[in-house]
């Protein structure tokens, strides 16, 4: 054991020195000032595929009210931000269908002149708000990300 500690004392085994330290401090630093931001724009657009992915989920709802009734819905309603989407049909004894959503995904509706329908949809932690960059769903223009007529 003695010889051990001798062989060690003569060979200065001493660790890292401070500059060493540092360097890498500094390495791990730029690293984490390169990954969070890209980490961060990853969730806005995860949350930004949750719209999309509730955007075609109300719209195959209504499209199904659509195929049954002959008309398009007389309602599609949400009364919050994350709560179900109510697509009420346009028949006598209507039964509302609520469709879920994602938490916080905004949905509207808007029938449009040439008998299609719009849908929006935003999440307020994702990229797309409730102004011009709102992710649409035009059922006669040809789906997801297709402008929308007056």
């Amino acid at each position: 054991m003695i010889s051990r500690i001798r062989k060690s004392i003569d060979e200065k085994d001493q660790g890292f020195t401070l500059i060493e330290l540092l360097v890498v401090m500094i390495i791990i630093g730029i690293l984490a000032a390169i990954a969070i931001p890209v980490f961060l724009n990853q969730r806005k657009s995860a949350v930004d595929s949750s719209v999309k992915s509730d955007l075609r989920t109300v719209a195959t709802t209504i499209e199904t009210v659509v195929v049954d009734t002959q008309k398009q819905p007389k309602t599609v309603a949400q009364t919050a931000a994350g709560a179900a989407v109510v697509v009420t049909p346009d028949v006598a004894s209507p039964t509302a269908i609520d469709v879920k959503v994602s938490s916080d995904n905004v949905v509207t509706y808007k029938v449009q002149a040439d008998g299609g329908y719009c849908l929006k949809g935003y999440n307020a932690s994702g990229n797309a708000k409730n102004d011009g960059t709102a992710i649409t769903y035009n059922s006669t223009g040809g789906g997801l990300n297709v402008a929308c007529g007056a």
